[in-house]
């Protein structure tokens, strides 16, 4: 590897780095990481704000002044060539003097789609693509399946005991993972646009859902809970402090009216869609509905029989498996249902990573292309 190239996997690579830093924070806009180098010193650099305005690249070239002239921008995804509430980012860049631009992918949404970088080229800018697209793709997995599918992806987690247990058969809680394991799960969280439940889950852990790591409380994503006939009430943390923490609840458009005003009444909002064959939610036109809303990064905590039935209508995009180092014997809930099981066992899902968090291992899968 030349030392050229060397150079600008180092500088994509921190570009990539700062754009994870807002992961979870700018929907419905991507979360772009953006550095401005000269002469080997970077001497700009930026990712997209909070709420998605403004972009990493004129914040970088901000920093970065009339020393962005003859400069290099290295940029996690094509700059928008299109007019929203700001200017596009194109324009900033030509005007900044910019002599060489490398983008590590190619941005899907109809409004740009190759666009940036074709007026780039017009205006005699140096435009090469395709460092590090793996990486950038993963970082965007978001943004692209929302402005491609119509649906944001979704990451889904599990917990297991040493013999493949989510729960005892009774009703009793089962602690299955250590504290560095949850912590890896409130990072998620911290990274995600909205965290997804079943009601199954609210009834059985009345969990709060927000990231308890110090220091990112304020980066708790909005908490949604999948509830067919609106069972969700005052009696559980959640609709309590939904004032605090957005909540919304997804129900079928039969869910009982004075349900839904007690819930508003709370602060919960409550979104209808239609329903399966199976009466309950309809998975496909839930996530849509959380599409349009701007949301690109869905993470789901629930338990095995909503995997199962996010398996089942292949919405899985990231599995990761924590298993811990106890077993509980014969009987329990067994936490990956067929459908899961299926798409492991015909690698419609294939493993990428896996790692040991303390005693337990965290084995991540994504979809196959």
């Amino acid at each position: 590897m030349s030392g050229q190239a060397a150079a600008d996997q180092r500088f994509m690579r921190l570009a990539l780095a700062l754009g994870r830093r807002n992961l979870g924070r700018t929907w419905p806009n991507p979360s772009v990481g953006a550095i401005v180098v000269k002469d080997g010193i970077i001497i700009g650099q930026g990712l997209t704000a909070p709420g998605g305005r403004p972009h990493g690249e004129p914040l970088a070239l901000a920093m970065a002044g009339d020393l962005a002239r003859g400069a290099t921008l290295y940029v996690g995804l094509e700059p928008c060539s299109h007019h929203g509430r700001t200017p596009p980012c194109t324009d900033a860049i030509t005007a900044a003097g910019i002599a060489r631009v490398v983008s590590a992918l190619e941005d899907p949404d109809p409004r740009v789609a190759g666009r940036g970088h074709a007026l780039l080229r017009e205006a005699g800018i140096l435009v090469e693509t395709g460092l590090l697209c793996d990486e950038a793709a993963r970082d965007h997995r978001g943004h692209v399946s929302r402005v491609t599918r119509g649906r944001p992806s979704l990451h889904l987690k599990l917990a297991r005991t040493q013999d493949g247990f989510a729960a005892h058969a009774s009703s009793d809680r089962l602690r299955i993972t250590g504290p560095l394991a949850d912590g890896a799960v409130h990072l998620w969280r911290a990274h995600a646009d909205a965290i997804l439940v079943g009601i199954g889950t609210v009834r059985a852990d009345d969990p709060v859902l927000t990231v308890r790591l110090p220091g990112l409380a304020d980066r708790s994503p909005l908490r949604i809970v999948l509830d067919s006939d609106l069972r969700l009430n005052s009696a559980y943390r959640l609709v309590r402090g939904a004032r605090e923490v957005p909540t919304l609840v997804i129900t079928t458009r039969k869910a009982p009216a004075h349900s839904k005003r007690m819930l508003a009444s709370f602060g919960v909002e409550v979104v209808c869609v239609d329903s399966g064959a199976n009466g309950r939610v309809d998975l496909h036109a839930a996530l849509a509905a959380l599409a349009e809303r701007g949301i690109t990064r869905l993470c789901s905590e629930g338990g095995p029989s909503l995997a199962d039935a996010l398996a089942e209508a292949d919405l899985v995009d990231v599995l990761t498996v924590f298993t811990g180092p106890t077993a509980i014997g014969p009987g329990g809930l067994p936490a990956i249902g067929p459908y899961l099981d299926k798409a492991l066992a015909e690698r419609h899902l294939h493993e990428i990573e896996s790692l040991m968090l303390g005693p337990d291992r965290a084995t991540t899968y994504e979809r196959s292309a």
